[in-house]
């Protein structure tokens, strides 16, 4: 039996609450007001996208590469005098 992993990214979004989405898979995107609803709604949003994708006979996507990565700017990085 074949796993599937997907990368999400749950944001705060006030004053709803969070917004989390799947890069990977275009046009999932949910929200809800604690990060454990947005989670419960990402898994269901994600599994309905991939019927839909099973259905139709089209391929699962996949990270083959990923590559995350987190840049960090401080004021004076973004100063204009040096």
């Amino acid at each position: 039996m074949k796993n599937y992993t997907f990368r999400v990214i749950i944001e705060p979004d006030p004053p709803v609450g969070f917004h989390g989405f799947v890069p990977l898979l275009k046009g999932v995107h949910t929200c809800g007001k604690t990060i454990e609803e947005v989670k419960k709604n990402l898994r269901e949003a994600i599994k309905c996208h991939l019927q839909g994708l099973i259905k139709d006979k089209k391929d699962i996507p996949h990270e083959e590469e990923a590559f995350e990565l987190v840049q960090v700017f401080s004021q004076k990085d973004l100063s204009f005098s040096k």
